[in-house]
């Protein structure tokens, strides 16, 4: 698998995000995605809705993927009547493939969903291999 998720907590943070509306304090609550390969690509999707372009955060370092974002509370002289929208840090990081140009990862941002676009690698893509001969004449047949 190219593409592999590593968060031996997402139970426990599922049950206290169920349980508390948000990660816990020393634990970012996860954003979720999907991921696909189209091609000669990898297409990555987090749902972030709510949250400001600004605020969202992209790192590679080796072959680890972070994605970083925060959704802001607002601020005023109100009451809250539901509070059921997560606030706070949220993080999540991949392991990607040796297969991936992590050069050349494209992001975009558009109505609350951040798209990345991986592409394989070129040493990573099938290619053909010519076989030489040395020259030598075919063996002959023999008579019986």
């Amino acid at each position: 698998m190219l593409i592999r998720s590593t968060d031996p907590f997402r139970e426990f943070d599922r049950i206290t995000q169920q349980l508390l509306g948000g990660g816990t304090t020393n634990r970012p609550a996860v954003m979720p995605m999907d991921a696909w390969r189209e091609g000669d690509r990898f297409v990555i999707e987090f749902d972030l809705p709510g949250v400001s372009p600004e605020t969202i955060d992209l790192d590679v370092e080796r072959n680890v993927l972070t994605v970083k974002a925060e959704r802001v509370a607002k601020n005023g002289d109100w009451q809250m009547l539901a509070n059921e929208r997560v606030r706070g840090t949220f993080s999540r990081q991949l392991v990607l493939g040796d297969n991936l140009d992590l050069d050349h990862i494209e992001a975009a941002y558009d109505a609350g969903v951040l798209r990345l676009v991986v592409p394989v690698a070129e040493k990573a893509k099938p290619r053909k291999i010519q076989i030489a001969t040395s020259g030598q004449p075919e063996p002959a047949a023999i008579e019986s």
